[in-house]
């Protein structure tokens, strides 16, 4: 279906905040803050379908460095679904992405979709849902902010397909969140970030080079907030080591999503990558 009204633009920045509050009626519980984030990520990755003046899907397609791009926000009005505006605003999506390996995070009702669009699964990504609050662990716990941006981007780097540095910069940066590392004979051996949601808080990222250090850090996390808040850890089910640390710390499965590519999935140590960052922009 061709609707003549029916166009399709580049997001502001302003008109970013209604895939937020899209999400947020979703039950994605985006982050307080994750606007400003994503938009430094790629200002020109966020695409809105419009009826006259009236917003009614939107879809982001981020791009990182020459070879990678990652999918989300692909929402429409529910009054609008199934009249074919979300699929002209997917083919945008895609088209601005071309020639990239592209990720996403499908929920379930559309993963039959996206593999006919010629995603394939690569593995479940399962949100676990915990409380706050702990005495901080005894190890070497730094924040962020004492060490060198190059330092914890050279360490990010390990564990996405291409260069991220703008939004990692913005992330561990915005307001409400704690952004912490692990050190081991002086280096940088995992980091984490935990930030204010709508409900509660999510961490993410979290990496680390072993279990023990992601348990730590997790823990470090956890106790900057209180044991009457939620705290949301999403992990990616293939990583066993991941899925314990949730388990151990008496958190429930609450969600989960399909990690799918178009092309062959990325190669980043898994069984280092504990908590998803964002599934909205990886």
């Amino acid at each position: 279906m061709q609707d003549k009204n029916y166009n399709i633009k580049t997001m502001s920045r302003k008109e970013v905040n209604i895939a937020i509050e899209w999400a947020a009626t979703e039950g994605w519980n985006p982050g307080l803050h994750d606007a400003d984030c994503y938009f430094t990520a790629d200002p020109n990755g966020f695409l809105v379908g419009l009826i006259g003046d009236e917003p009614i899907a939107t879809i982001s397609v981020i791009k990182y460095g020459e070879s990678f791009g990652f999918l989300g926000f692909y929402i429409v009005k529910p009054e609008y679904r199934g009249k074919g505006y979300g699929i002209q605003i997917w083919n945008a999506g895609l088209k601005y992405l071309e020639g990239r390996n592209v990720g996403l995070d499908g929920v379930v009702v559309q993963q039959g979709n996206y593999k006919k669009s010629g995603f394939k699964l690569a593995y479940r990504n399962i949100r676990y849902e915990g409380i706050g609050g702990c005495p901080p662990p005894d190890s070497e716990i730094v924040k962020l902010s004492t060490l060198p941006f190059a330092t914890i981007d050279s360490y990010d780097r390990l564990f996405f397909p291409e260069n991220r540095s703008k939004f990692i910069k913005s992330w561990i940066n915005q307001p409400e969140c704690h952004s912490l590392g692990i050190m081991q004979n002086g280096k940088l051996s995992g980091y984490g970030v935990i930030r204010l949601c709508r409900v509660g808080y999510k961490v993410g990222p979290l990496f680390a080079d072993s279990p023990e250090m992601a348990e730590s850090l997790f823990l470090a996390l956890k106790s900057k907030v209180k044991s009457t808040e939620p705290v949301y850890l999403d992990t990616p089910e293939v990583n066993q080591s991941a899925v314990a640390l949730a388990e151990c710390n008496n958190m429930k499965v609450s969600f989960e999503t399909a990690r799918m590519y178009s092309g062959n999935m990325p190669r980043v140590p898994i069984n280092r990558l504990f908590g998803v960052t964002s599934f909205e922009i990886g």
